[in-house]
C-alpha cells in the first residue's frame, strides 16, 4: 500500500466525500555526482548556522517567517494546518468545466484520489458524473503549504487530481511567431494535408504507455561503460563539429510533400517499437 500525503474530504455542494491523496508520480531521474573538475572529487552541500558558522542536523531545524530584520515567527506543521483547517483538509470543487477547455500548459502535478473509509458510493458518484458529462472539476487544495487549483478528472476507476498552474504562471504566446490558421498563408497545401493525414491515421494505434521506454538513460549508460572500459572516466570533451553538424533543427529547404510520401510508404512496413528510433537501427549493442 503506497504512502498517502494527505488525508481529507472531496467538497461537493453539501456533500463531503472522504478521500485519500497519494502521489501519481515515479520519477525516473539519474542519479549523478557533482564534482570539482580540478581534482575530480565530490562536491558537498551542507547546512550551517551563518552566525557561527558551524552545521546544523534536521533535528535542529525549524521553520520561520522574517517579519523584521532577523527576527522571526516560527511555523511548525501543525501550525500550517491550525492556520485554516478547513482549507488544509478540503477538496473544495468551486466549479465545473469542459475538459478541453483546460490549455496542456496548465497541468502541473499528478495525484491520485482514492475514497476513504464510507465515501465509496459519494467517489463512484462524482467520476461517473465527470465521466457522463464530459467535464472536470476545478478545486482548491492546500498541499504541504501550499494552496493550489487543481482538476479533479476522471480516468478508468480513479479520480486523478492534477494541480494546475495559475494564469500569472503562465507565459503567453501571443508574442511567438505561430503559422496563422490560413493554410495558404503558411504554405500548406490541401494535397500536403491529405497526405500528412493519411500519415498519421498509418501511425495511429491504441495507447499503451508501457511500450514506451526511457532510451536516453540507456544510451547514457552505455556511453558511461564505453569510457570506463576506454580508461577516459575523467575527460571533458567538448561537443565536436561534425556532432553539431548532426543536431536536428538545422534550417534548410525541403520537399515536404516527397519526405510526407517516403514516410507513408515506410508506415506500411512493419514496425518496430514505438521507443526506438531510427538512431538505434543497424548498431550493435555495446
Amino acid at each position: 500500500m503506497p504512502r498517502s500525503l494527505w488525508k481529507g474530504a472531496i467538497s461537493f455542494g453539501l456533500v463531503n466525500i472522504p478521500v485519500v491523496l497519494y502521489s501519481a508520480e515515479n520519477r525516473n531521474s539519474f542519479d549523478l555526482t557533482m564534482l570539482d573538475r580540478r581534482n575530480m572529487k565530490p562536491v558537498g552541500f551542507k547546512r550551517y548556522n551563518k552566525e557561527t558558522g558551524k552545521e546544523v542536523t534536521w533535528d535542529h531545524i525549524v521553520k520561520g517567517y522574517e517579519y523584521e530584520k532577523e527576527r522571526y515567527v516560527v511555523l511548525t506543521d501543525e501550525d500550517f494546518r491550525r492556520a485554516n483547517v478547513e482549507a488544509t483538509q478540503t477538496v473544495d470543487i468551486v466549479n465545473f468545466v469542459k475538459a478541453e477547455e483546460v490549455a496542456p500548459t496548465a497541468f502541473e502535478t499528478p495525484y491520485y484520489l482514492a475514497p476513504d473509509k464510507r465515501g465509496e458510493k459519494g467517489y463512484a458518484l462524482l467520476r461517473e458524473t465527470l465521466k457522463k458529462t464530459g467535464k472536470v472539476a476545478i478545486a482548491t487544495v492546500v498541499i504541504r503549504t501550499r494552496q493550489y487549483i487543481a482538476a479533479l478528472i476522471p480516468w478508468n476507476d480513479v479520480i486523478v487530481l492534477n494541480t494546475l498552474r495559475y494564469a500569472n504562471e503562465l507565459r503567453p504566446s501571443k508574442d511567438l511567431e505561430i503559422p496563422t490558421k490560413s493554410l495558404k498563408a503558411a504554405g500548406v497545401t490541401s494535397r500536403e494535408l491529405d497526405m500528412a493525414t493519411k500519415l498519421v491515421e498509418e501511425m495511429s494505434e491504441s495507447w499503451k504507455p508501457g511500450q514506451y521506454k526511457d532510451t536516453y538513460h540507456d544510451d547514457l549508460m552505455r556511453l558511461i561503460n564505453k569510457r570506463i572500459k576506454a580508461g577516459k572516466t575523467e575527460v571533458i570533451s567538448p561537443p565536436s563539429e561534425e556532432e553539431e553538424e548532426k543536431k536536428p533543427g538545422k534550417a534548410k529547404v525541403i520537399d515536404l510533400m516527397a519526405l510526407l510520401k517516403q514516410s507513408v510508404q515506410r508506415s506500411g512496413k512493419p514496425k518496430r517499437p514505438a521507443h526506438q528510433s531510427d538512431r538505434h537501427a543497424g548498431r550493435k549493442t555495446a
